[in-house]
């Protein structure tokens, strides 16, 4: 079993979980992730690294309640434990000194992206990392995106709270300014991923994309996370989670994203009607 030692409350909905798990801790990277299970017959689910702790024995996940095993989730506490906690998972993010780095964070995946800004300024780079979401109310670890990033810009859709723009708008006016960018990194929502990777392409800036395809496994035996690279199939598992954004199949993607979409709702109405029972 894996201890629970800190949950906490970020923005509604979204939780972060600091887990005992010192064996995954020793081995973690920016990029990388973990498939956790809440008891024997729960579901498998993929979550990103947020942090971790190799001295404390600790990894951090961010949780949004999306479906049926994450709402389930959200009802664990400070001292409650997981059944399974496997990783860490998949290749690290590639670091290396490449100059000016853009970090792009869509809304919860700035929990994604603050390791991978800081393993880059720690290597040398200037990073310069925007931060966008729906509203304000949305918006969670400014600051720690502030403390390993040269600058930060905040935009919002409705404008409730820094700049009112979508995460393109501000990345396009960067890449068409007088400072070289050297490469950049944008993790979020798969639609806000492929529009960042078209804004990037005309200005010839490799771009990293971190995609979050169905999974099952994590080890690359179960297929159900294969997508189109450059023609080639790739499985996310174990080929990524990052990919060249200008490379990646976007449609394919999207279409088996939503490939249980069915399944998935009658699961959560089936979990909230024994709830309401309970």
């Amino acid at each position: 079993m894996y201890k629970i030692l800190l949950r906490q409350d970020l923005v509604p909905n979204t939780h972060l979980y600091k887990i005992e798990a010192p064996m995954v801790a020793r081995k973690a990277q920016a990029g990388q992730f973990v498939v956790i299970r809440i008891d024997e017959k729960g579901e498998r689910i993929p979550l990103t690294l947020a942090d971790w702790d190799a001295e404390e024995g600790s990894v951090s996940v961010a949780v949004q309640e999306v479906g049926t095993t994450t709402r389930r989730l959200a009802k664990l506490g400070t001292g409650d434990s997981l059944s399974n906690f496997v990783g860490p998972l998949g290749l690290p993010t590639h670091i290396e000194q490449f100059g000016t780095v853009v970090c792009v964070a869509g809304g919860f995946a700035v929990a994604t992206i603050f390791p991978i800004a800081r393993a880059l300024r720690a290597k040398g780079n200037k990073v310069i990392s925007i931060l966008g979401a729906r509203n304000k109310n949305l918006l969670f670890w400014e600051d720690n995106l502030r403390s390993v990033s040269d600058e930060v810009i905040v935009v919002t859709d409705d404008g409730s709270y820094g700049r009112k723009a979508l995460v393109t708008e501000p990345l396009k006016e960067l890449l068409a300014g007088k400072e070289k960018i050297d490469r950049v990194i944008a993790i979020g929502p798969s639609i806000m991923m492929k529009f960042s990777s078209l804004t990037t392409k005309p200005f010839g800036v490799k771009t990293i994309v971190s995609l979050n395809p169905i999974m099952v496994d994590g080890t690359g035996m179960c297929g159900c996370c294969r997508v189109a690279v450059d023609g080639v199939t790739k499985f996310v598992c174990v080929d990524g989670p990052d990919f060249d954004g200008h490379l990646v199949d976007w449609d394919l993607l999207f279409a088996r994203q939503r490939t249980y979409l069915n399944e998935e709702k009658r699961s959560l109405e089936q979990w909230q009607c024994q709830c309401s029972k309970a």
